[in-house]
């Protein structure tokens, strides 16, 4: 179930921010003092970082690519390697709310 939590979750993101452009990204996230992509961005750092810990690997820096439109495409990726990695449903719940609490944030 918790893989189809984070599933839900990573969609619901990707619907809302998908279509933005360079200057919706660039805006601040509300409650804080860093660009919605900034964000967005740590919470894929983040993901990423709990597939490496599922697959008992080392952890890697997610590039910051140049241009923030991509970073839909980068949570898909690294929320798909978390779920593949196979880890307890607790883990793929708590990504889940990170997903969640960053979608709110936007």
């Amino acid at each position: 179930m918790s893989a189809a939590e984070l599933d839900r979750a990573v969609t619901s993101l990707i619907r809302q921010v998908g279509h933005w452009q360079q200057p919706r990204w660039a805006a601040v996230a509300a409650g804080g003092n860093v660009s919605r992509a900034d964000l967005v961005h740590k919470l894929v750092q983040e993901v990423a970082d709990l597939a490496a810990d599922a697959e008992g690997g080392p952890r890697r820096d997610v590039p910051r690519l140049a241009h923030p439109m991509a970073l839909p495409d980068q949570l898909r990726v690294v929320a798909a390697d978390l779920v593949a990695a196979g880890p307890p449903e607790a883990v793929l719940a708590g990504a889940a709310a990170l997903v969640a609490a960053t979608r709110g944030a936007l």
